[in-house]
C-alpha cells in the first residue's frame, strides 16, 4: 500500500528523531572507524555495505533500535490484556501518553520541552521514593491560546525529573488568524503569553498551588539557531509571591522552521512597547479610580467603611481591576443549563488562602481562572468569577456582589437580573438560589415585610465583566437595597470606556488570558465501585473492633441507587423526582417487623477513609454503621457524578435493616 507523500516525510521525520535520540549516527561512526581498523589495515580492500550490516549486528545496534520502535496498536492491545478491567470499561490511571502527534505542515507550532528542574529547595530532604511507593508530586499545566496542556506527575525532589514536550499551535482558526502560515514579524504581535501553573498533589491527594508564571514565548523569533533556551524562575504564591520556589529549564522551537528570524533588538523593542502602552492604561485607570473613589466619599462619609473593592491581588501578589477576573465562558457541551453551571462551580473545593502564622486575618488571593480550575479549589471569590464568567455565557446579565455575611464576614456571591425586574442570589459555594424582595422601610408598621432567607447581610459594589457599580443608598443592609442598577442616585457607575480600556480581552498585555474548560477524564462507574469496596472494608473493621459481624445485603445496596440520584438532580434542578418508587422499592425489601433506617451524605472529594470518619462523627450514621440486633443486614452505595475539570460529587449512603426485639 503506497503512503502519500506527507505521511512518508512524516515517518521518515519519526525515524530520525529516533536516531538521533538514541545517537545511533555516533555509534555507527564507532563501529565504522573499529572496523576499518581490525579488517582492513593490511589490505586496504573495499569494505561493503553488508559487511558495515553485520558489523552491526555483532554489536547488537540494530537489535537495540528495534527494540525501541513501538507500535501503537500493539501496545495497546498490551496494555489492554495486562490491565483486568471491567468488560464495559476501559480506563487509563495515567494521563496518555500520546505516540505520535499529526502536525499540520500549512500550520505554525511552537515546541515548548521542559527539561528538567533545579532548586527546589523545600524538597531538598526528600527521601528518593521507593519503586511503587505512593509519593507527593509535581504536575505542570499549561494554557496558550485557547490550549491546554499537563505534565506527567514525577516525584517532588530539589530537582524534579520533568522530561515533557508540548506543541503548541500558534495561530487557530477560531481565533480568526486564518489557514495562512505566519511569520515572524506576524507572530511577533500575537501577545498571549504561556500560562504555566505548578501544582503539587500530597499524597493524601490534596493539591496545592505552588507557582504560576507568564512565559514569554517571544524571545524564539529572535533566536540565532531559531532555538532557544530560557532557565525560569518560579516564585511563590500569596505571602510568598516574592520567594523562590524553583528552576524551570525551558527550551523553546519553532515548527516548521523560520526562514528568517527577526533581530533580538526588533524583538526586545516590541516587548518593551507593549509594556510601556500597557503600564500607561493603567496609570490612566488609576488616575480615574481614584477620582471616583473620591467622588463616592463626598455623597455619604460612611461610605468609607463599605466594602467598595475595585482592585483585587491575584496569586502572584499583582493588583488587576476586578472586572478583569469576570469574562463571558461558554462550557461548550460540558454544561448544559445555568443551574447545572451553578453545581459544577458548587462541588469544586473550598479553601481559604493560606495564612502564614496567627490573628485570623483574612489573606486575600482572586486566582487567576486557570490556577484555580488546576488546583480544584478556591476562596469564595474564585468560585463567584467562575459562576458569573458562566451566567455570563449563558446569556443572563450577572454580577458578582461583594458585602458581608453573618457576623461581619466579607462575602462574594453572584447576582442576576431578569428582564422582568426579578432580582436572584446564587451562592456559589452551595448552589442555592434565594429570590431578593426589598424591605421597604417606609411601610406603615402593619404592612407585611417579606422575610429573607439568603444569608448576607451587606453589599458595598456590583460588578461584571463591562459595569463596576457603587452602592449609594442610605444603607448598604441587603435586605433594604434596591437592585435598581439604572438608578445612579442608588448604584454609582464607574465609565464603561474606562473599564474596557483595561479589562477587554486583549486590551493590557497584563491580563491572563481565559482557559476553556476541559471535560471529566474520571470514569464514575470504576471510581464508584471503587470507594464503595473501601467503605465495605473500613466498615466491617470498624464493627470488627467492636466485636461485631457484618453480612451485607447486596440487593438493599443496589435499591439506594435511585435515592442518591433523585439527591443529585434536586441539587442540580432543584427539582425533586422519584421518592414514591424508591420509598414503595425499600417498603417491599424489608419485611414485616423489620426496622430500616439510612443515611445520606454528600462529599466533594474521592477520599474513602476521610469520608468514613466524617460519617463517624454523625450520630445518625454511626447509629447504622454499629448497628446491634437481630438479623441484622448492611447496605452502603456510592455513585458518583463527574463534572468538567475533573469535579465530582461524591453521593454515599449507609443503611441497615434489622428485626425490632422490644
Amino acid at each position: 500500500m503506497a503512503l502519500p507523500p506527507e505521511k512518508v516525510s512524516e515517518l521518515k521525520q519519526i525515524i530520525r528523531q529516533q536516531l538521533t535520540r538514541m545517537d545511533v549516527h555516533g555509534r555507527i561512526r564507532e563501529v565504522l572507524a573499529e572496523t576499518i581498523r581490525e579488517e582492513l589495515a593490511p589490505e586496504h580492500q573495499q569494505l561493503s555495505a553488508e559487511d558495515l550490516m553485520k558489523a552491526l549486528r555483532r554489536r547488537g545496534i540494530i537489535d537495540d533500535v528495534m527494540k525501541e520502535l513501538t507500535f501503537v496498536t500493539d501496545m495497546n492491545d498490551r496494555e489492554m490484556a495486562s490491565a483486568p478491567k471491567p468488560s464495559t470499561h476501559f480506563v487509563d490511571r495515567q494521563p496518555p501518553v500520546l505516540q505520535k502527534t499529526n502536525i499540520d505542515p500549512t500550520r505554525r507550532y511552537l515546541y515548548l520541552q521542559v527539561l528538567g528542574g533545579k532548586a527546589f529547595l523545600e524538597h531538598l530532604q526528600e527521601p528518593e521514593p521507593l519503586p511503587g511507593q505512593i509519593c507527593s508530586t509535581f504536575t505542570l499545566y499549561l494554557h496558550f491560546r485557547n490550549q491546554r496542556f499537563r505534565s506527567k506527575p514525577v516525584p517532588c525532589a530539589c530537582e524534579p525529573d520533568f522530561h515533557d514536550g508540548f506543541l503548541l499551535e500558534v495561530h487557530k482558526d477560531s481565533l480568526g488568524d486564518g489557514s495562512k502560515m505566519v511569520d515572524a514579524t506576524t507572530m511577533l504581535s500575537i501577545c498571549d503569553p504561556v500560562h504555566m501553573v505548578l501544582i503539587k498533589t500530597d499524597t493524601f491527594g490534596e493539591t496545592t498551588l505552588v507557582a504560576s508564571y507568564f512565559l514569554e514565548w517571544r524571545s524564539v523569533l529572535g533566536a540565532e539557531n531559531r532555538v532557544t533556551s530560557v532557565a525560569v524562575e518560579l516564585l511563590g504564591v500569596g505571602t510568598e509571591s516574592k520567594v523562590s520556589v524553583g528552576v524551570l529549564n525551558i527550551k523553546l522551537e519553532m515548527y516548521p522552521q523560520l526562514n528568517k528570524t527577526l533581530s533580538q533588538e526588533i524583538v526586545n523593542t516590541q516587548l518593551a512597547l507593549e509594556r510601556q502602552k500597557t503600564a500607561e492604561k493603567e496609570r490612566l485607570f488609576l488616575v480615574y479610580a481614584k477620582q471616583w473613589w473620591r467622588e463616592y466619599l463626598q455623597i455619604r462619609p460612611s461610605h468609607n467603611t463599605r466594602l467598595v473593592k475595585i482592585f483585587a491581588q491575584d496569586e502572584n501578589g499583582i493588583n488587576h481591576p476586578v472586572c478583569s477576573y469576570v469574562r463571558p465562558l461558554r462550557a461548550g457541551r460540558l454544561l448544559d443549563t445555568p443551574r447545572q453551571a451553578a453545581r459544577f462551580v458548587n462541588v469544586l473545593g473550598y479553601e481559604r488562602a493560606p495564612v502564614i502564622g496567627g490573628g485570623g486575618g483574612k489573606q486575600e488571593q482572586w486566582c487567576t481562572l486557570l490556577a484555580f480550575l488546576c488546583r480544584n479549589k478556591g476562596d469564595c471569590e474564585d468560585h463567584a468569577n467562575l459562576l458569573c464568567s458562566l451566567l455570563l455565557g449563558y446569556g443572563l446579565e450577572a454580577f458578582v456582589c461583594v458585602g458581608t455575611k453573618a457576623k461581619g464576614v466579607p462575602h462574594t456571591w453572584v447576582m442576576t437580573c431578569g428582564t422582568d425586574g426579578t432580582i436572584t442570589f446564587w451562592e456559589s459555594l452551595t448552589g442555592h438560589r434565594y429570590i431578593h424582595n426589598p424591605i421597604s422601610p417606609d411601610d406603615p408598621p402593619l404592612v407585611e415585610q417579606p422575610k429573607p432567607v439568603y444569608p448576607y447581610r451587606t453589599v458595598g459594589c456590583v460588578f461584571n465583566h463591562q459595569k463596576f457599580l457603587g452602592n449609594c443608598q442610605p444603607s448598604d443592609a441587603v435586605e433594604v437595597c434596591v437592585f435598581d442598577l439604572h438608578d445612579e442616585s442608588k448604584w454609582k457607575p464607574m465609565s464603561g470606556e474606562a473599564i474596557k480600556s483595561v479589562c477587554s480581552p486583549g486590551a493590557t498585555t497584563s491580563l491572563p488570558p481565559f482557559p476553556p474548560l476541559c471535560a471529566s477524564t474520571i470514569d464514575a462507574v470504576v471510581i464508584s465501585n471503587e470507594i464503595e469496596l473501601q467503605l465495605r472494608i473500613l466498615v466491617s473493621e470498624h464493627r470488627k473492633d467492636l466485636g461485631l459481624t457484618t453480612v451485607w445485603d447486596d440487593q438493599l445496596s443496589y435499591l439506594l441507587s435511585p435515592a442518591l440520584a433523585a439527591y443529585e438532580l434536586e441539587r442540580t434542578t432543584s427539582i425533586s423526582a422519584g421518592n414514591e418508587e424508591f420509598q414503595d422499592a425499600i417498603r417491599r425489601a424489608v419485611p414485616d417487623g423489620h426496622t430500616f433506617k439510612g443515611f445520606p451524605i454528600h462529599f466533594v472529594y474521592r477520599n474513602a477513609r476521610r469520608a468514613f470518619s466524617t460519617c463517624l462523627r454523625s450520630p445518625f450514621c454511626e447509629e447504622i454503621i454499629c448497628c446491634r440486633g437481630d438479623q441484622v443486614r448492611l447496605a452502603v452505595r456510592v455513585r458518583v457524578f463527574t463534572y468538567p475539570e475533573s469535579a465530582c460529587a461524591v453521593w454515599i449512603m449507609f443503611a441497615c435493616k434489622y428485626r425490632s426485639v422490644l
